[in-house]
């Protein structure tokens, strides 16, 4: 587990290629060094989903050289907090860690049109964990 000054944050959705690598680009760029950021998956995909890699350079962030990772117990244990996307995956469960669950419309398949409003959702989202977890946004 990381120290109380830089929490850990997993995102986890069952291909890693849409809604958890856009979470984690948001909660990597706002936060800076003042958070650690993963995102997994239980099936991941062979890249980011198209749409999905641009809608984010649209806003200044580019996913496209990201690879899905595996989703790992070893992950989740360390990890302060861990959010799945709505996508019915499942985590392991380990004491003292806070699991949250964002019910979020799957991007797999969309044009780029369609992804923009869950982008600005996911945005949304990750600047308000970032209150909760006491870390001021860097944008």
């Amino acid at each position: 587990m990381s120290t109380p000054t830089t929490p850990s944050v997993l995102f986890v959705c069952v291909h890693n290629a849409g809604r958890s690598q856009m979470a984690a680009a948001f909660l990597a760029r706002l936060g800076g060094d003042g958070v650690r950021v993963r995102s997994a998956g239980s099936a991941p995909a062979d890249s980011v989903h198209p749409a999905v890699a641009e809608a984010m350079s649209e806003v200044g962030v580019d996913i496209s050289a990201e690879t899905p990772g595996l989703l790992t117990p070893e992950a989740v244990r360390t990890s302060d907090v861990v959010i799945t996307m709505g996508c019915g995956d499942a985590c392991p469960v380990f004491p003292g860690r806070r699991y949250l669950d964002w019910r979020l419309d799957d991007p797999a398949g969309l044009g780029v049109e369609a992804v923009r409003p869950l982008r600005d959702e996911i945005e949304r989202r990750v600047r308000g964990l970032l209150a909760e977890l006491g870390v001021e946004p860097l944008g």
